[in-house]
């Protein structure tokens, strides 16, 4: 007796069993068949996920967290005291940032006390999502660095913070101190606009970005992050436990 024979004797009650049956299965492997196209999305994903996170620690295994990737000084950083000393302090720091206007006055008190005993070197590290004029300020500064007037331009920027800031035309103000500073203008307002002055200020802030860095002022002592210090006292002391 074959299948179809068989089938034909089934009752219409059975043949409804037997069709929601089938059709459970159906729907069961149509389930399966989901389940299994959702297993290998996520083994993908997590499979991408790993992948993202093994470059990620790569590219940060050259240097520790809290270390500067890059502590030697290079030719085209500003520094005051002795390229050579054996305690070398970095800022990364930010013309509009008002903590920095307030450390470029400890700073100021550091290089003149331990003079070449040290060497300072200033990078730049703008905030341009948060600072309108950052960014500017440093080619500003690089520009006027171009007629050797780099740490006057750095003082007077500091100095004058409140009165450019926010202003929307900052450029009236650079222009005025760079005239303040006996500047050739014409030069000047050439050099701002250079690749090689924006460049420069780019790459000490991608210096920045490979030590981790996040917020100015930050500073770096041999090579060390350092917590900022809360006075010119505390500055001091770290200095001189360096020098020992």
């Amino acid at each position: 007796m074959d299948i179809q024979d068989n089938l034909n004797k089934l009752t219409k009650k059975e043949r409804r069993a037997m069709r929601k049956t089938e059709k459970i299965d159906e729907q069961k492997q149509r389930q399966r068949k989901r389940l299994l196209k959702r297993i290998a999305l996520w083994v993908v994903v997590i499979t991408g996920i790993a992948a993202a996170v093994f470059i990620m620690f790569k590219l940060v295994d050259d240097y520790s967290p809290g270390q500067l990737s890059d502590n030697s000084i290079s030719d085209s950083d500003w520094v005051k005291g002795d390229r050579g000393a054996k305690v070398v302090l970095i800022e990364y720091s930010d013309f509009q940032c008002p903590a920095c206007a307030n450390y470029a006055l400890i700073t100021k008190q550091v290089v003149h006390e331990f003079g070449d005993k040290i060497a300072f070197v200033y990078r730049h590290f703008p905030l341009k999502q948060n600072h309108l004029n950052a960014e500017s300020a440093a080619w500003v500064a690089e520009a006027a660095g171009k007629q050797n007037k780099f740490w006057e331009m750095h003082d007077m920027l500091f100095e004058n913070q409140k009165e450019w800031e926010n202003s929307g035309n900052a450029e009236e103000y650079f222009k005025e101190y760079a005239q303040a500073l006996n500047l050739n203008i014409e030069q000047f307002e050439k050099d701002i606009n250079s690749e090689e002055v924006k460049n420069k200020v780019e790459n000490d802030f991608q210096s920045g970005l490979r030590s981790g860095i996040n917020s100015t002022p930050t500073f770096f002592l041999n090579g060390e992050k350092l917590r900022n210090p809360k006075s010119y006292d505390e500055f001091r002391d770290i200095i001189n436990q360096a020098l020992r």
